[in-house]
């Protein structure tokens, strides 16, 4: 469009209304699907309306007191119509500019729940990834385009090492479905070559139950580090279906040959059998059978305060807290929050109600204002607390 163009700007540029010149290129930026110089142009326009420096922007701040409000209109009005017109187009990467100056979040979040991973023109998925998961933006639809395109490995290392708190279980539960579903494949697999038909069925522990043969020396179907790699995040999930998938692994992954076994930090030294412990308390099956398991641990020696830890935050996922406090005062004495990834023994007073032994806890540490709080504390009445 360019030497056209420069054959109509000169009139318009002469004439008695030079704003037409902009308004002359507006009209082409859109045609042109040029939205970049779109978004230019309508502000270049609105700085001649304000008698603003054209060539180079301004920062709002800069800009006089009386002017200031208008322009940063405009430059939000411009921002979306720019962001909306990259939307349209499916350019999730060139809208994303826009629509986060503006806040408008939720779009960018509506768009990329609906790419797939083949849809990969001009490498736009690797961009997608970005934003999505990287930034932070939509991070489990994000993992699933990583898992779509490089595999679990690659989306297992992602999340371990820029997993963040947004969308976390949800996360952990993509992580595990595709983790599960990959595994009842292989094994379905399997029994077809033995059995001469697939079994059938998507559930692990219905694909292997009966099934011994399954289990030889050397026999593995999907990557043991793997499974590892995601049972470390057990303790992370509430979802219950989520859950059921966890022990269904351990289930599997305690069948496997001795040379499949990967030893893990205490109190999860064997990840299979230890995981699977914690995973049933939290479905609430046989719940002191498997909270015994972990303060049998808590005599190990080596292994520090790791067990009283992980103990304590199962008893509070369990609302027992009333024994996480015994387990705290008891394992982790003054350990302030700073030092451990559990809940204090303060932290504990409060969740059970236990206004007196806090009150004790404080004095012997000689805090005086959390002594004097959890005196007021126990002494408030019941009506003014649920207030």
């Amino acid at each position: 469009m360019l030497e056209p163009a420069f054959a109509a700007l000169g009139p318009l540029l002469e004439s008695e209304d030079p704003a037409s010149s902009l308004d002359y290129l507006i009209a082409q930026f859109r045609e042109a699907k040029d939205y970049q110089h779109l978004f230019d142009a309508r502000l270049m326009k609105k700085r001649l309306e304000l008698g603003l420096p054209l060539i180079q922007a301004p920062n709002i701040g800069d800009l006089p007191r009386e002017v200031q409000a208008a322009y940063q209109q405009s430059l939000i009005e411009a921002a979306q119509e720019t962001g909306e017109l990259f939307l349209a187009g499916g350019d999730i990467p060139k809208a994303w500019p826009y629509l986060r100056a503006t806040g408008d979040v939720e779009r960018i979040v509506a768009a990329i729940d609906k790419v797939e991973p083949g849809e990969n023109v001009d490498g736009i998925i690797d961009h997608v990834i970005e934003i999505a998961f990287m930034q932070g933006v939509h991070p489990a639809k994000g993992l699933e385009l990583v898992i779509g395109k490089f595999g679990i490995c690659r989306a297992l290392t992602y999340f371990g090492g820029s997993g963040g708190e947004k969308d976390r279980e949800q996360c952990i539960g993509v992580l595990a479905r595709n983790i599960y579903s990959e595994l009842a494949a292989s094994l379905d697999g399997a029994i077809e070559e033995r059995e001469g038909h697939k079994a059938g069925l998507a559930s692990v522990a219905e694909l292997i139950a009966g099934r011994d043969w399954l289990f030889g020396e050397y026999s593995s179907y999907i990557d043991p580090s793997h499974l590892v790699s995601l049972l470390q995040y057990c303790p992370e999930v509430s979802e219950s279906a989520t859950l059921r998938q966890f022990h269904d692994i351990c289930e599997y992954g305690k069948r496997l040959a001795a040379n499949f076994q990967f030893p893990g930090r205490p109190p999860f030294e064997h990840p299979f059998i230890d995981y699977d412990h914690y995973t049933l308390a939290l479905l609430g099956v046989d719940v002191d059978e498997h909270i015994a398991h972990f303060r049998d641990k808590l005599a190990f020696e080596n292994a520090g305060d790791w067990p009283a830890q992980a103990l304590i935050n199962l008893l509070v996922r369990l609302e027992r807290y009333q024994e996480a406090l015994e387990i705290s005062i008891e394992h982790l004495p003054g350990a302030h929050a700073s030092e451990i990834a559990c809940p204090t023994a303060q932290q504990l007073c409060e969740l059970a109600g236990a206004f007196d032994r806090l009150a004790e806890l404080a004095r012997e540490r000689g805090d005086v204002l959390t002594y004097v709080a959890a005196h007021l504390e126990a002494a408030a009445p019941a009506a003014a607390k649920r207030r």
